[in-house]
């Protein structure tokens, strides 16, 4: 396959290029809003680690839907947070699962609004982990392949207009690419979470989805804070496996790889900026320690500025007002 030429054909088959310009002016059509769906909720539920962040049942998600249309902003990224898991994480690719259901709801409500789902097993499995284990309790990277294959092509069937992969296993692009091209779902982008660092910034999300590991951590398979280099060769590998864009998580620290990886891939780059980094600023703003409107903003204007054609932040609804008062 012609990596670069099939890639551009989905990007554009999406819209998934729109806005993606070379320029640091913040604007609302380059950031995504993430929304965290639960299959339990008959309500919204607050996240105490993420003030003004909701668990949502799946109407709610499509009112959330609608705002997000509304205010101009890229897409939205699905999070499912599941009534039951188990060992394996069943949950995330059943065709009726909560991320499926929220997808239909969402395209069929709005079909121009871009939906990206997150692949992982994290948010399904009972002890936390993001693959499958072994006997003694290691991630088994070859054995967990096959699931994400088998989830990402479960959303993209629901109508997911990209799938973006979050588990850090080995060879996970290529085996989704697999998976959807022998489906037919040959212009469905992968957007690979390439450079996803070990982090402490991660703290609100495990909350929000109940995914802290049962026991460890995911340092075998997530990255070394340090190891710039590292991230560079990940973004490169996922390129190669056909990602049609790839990601560094988190965001604030990691100015100088998002230049990196962008100039080593030339491909749309993404930069999630996290829940530990919206928790900071809200819990600072809610102190009066700084503006909060003017950090924000700040904030997300430097990562564009390093190179990052979207971004993936809790603050991207606020920071949408903020810009069309501005207008």
């Amino acid at each position: 396959m012609d990596f670069p030429t099939t890639r551009m054909r989905r990007l554009r088959a999406t819209g998934a290029l729109r806005g993606l310009v070379r320029e640091t002016d913040l604007r609302a059509d380059r950031l995504v809003a993430p929304l965290f769906v639960s299959e339990t909720a008959s309500a919204r539920e607050p996240i105490h680690g993420m003030p003004g962040v909701q668990r949502l049942p799946i109407a709610a998600a499509v009112e959330e839907a609608r705002e997000v249309a509304a205010l101009g902003l890229a897409a939205v990224l699905l999070f499912g947070v599941p009534a039951e898991k188990d060992s394996e994480g069943s949950a995330a690719w059943e065709e009726e699962g909560v991320v499926q259901l929220t997808t239909a709801a969402i395209k069929q409500a709005l079909p121009e609004l871009l939906v990206i789902t997150d692949v992982c097993l994290c948010e399904y499995t009972d002890h936390g982990h993001c693959g499958v284990l072994t006997r003694d309790g290691r991630v088994d990277n070859d054995a967990t392949l096959e699931l994400l294959a088998r989830t990402a092509s479960s959303h993209a069937r629901a109508g997911a207009d990209i799938v973006a992969p979050s588990d850090m296993m080995d060879g996970r692009v290529g085996a989704i690419r697999t998976e959807l091209d022998s489906e037919g779902l040959t212009d469905v982008p992968i957007l690979a979470y390439s450079a996803k660092f070990a982090s402490a910034f991660y703290g609100p999300f495990r909350e929000a989805t109940g995914s802290a590991p049962a026991f460890g951590d995911r340092r075998s398979y997530q990255m070394d804070p340090a190891n710039g280099h590292e991230a560079v060769r990940e973004a490169l590998l996922d390129a190669s496996e056909g990602a049609d864009m790839v990601m560094v998580k988190p965001a604030l620290a990691y100015g100088d790889l998002i230049r990196a990886v962008k100039r080593a891939t030339r491909l749309p780059v993404a930069a999630y900026n996290v829940s530990g980094e919206y928790a900071m600023v809200k819990a600072a703003a809610a102190a009066g320690y700084l503006d909060e409107r003017s950090a924000v903003c700040e904030i997300l204007t430097s990562l564009h500025r390093a190179g990052a054609d979207i971004v993936i932040s809790y603050h991207s609804k606020d920071a949408a007002r903020w810009l069309s008062e501005a207008d």
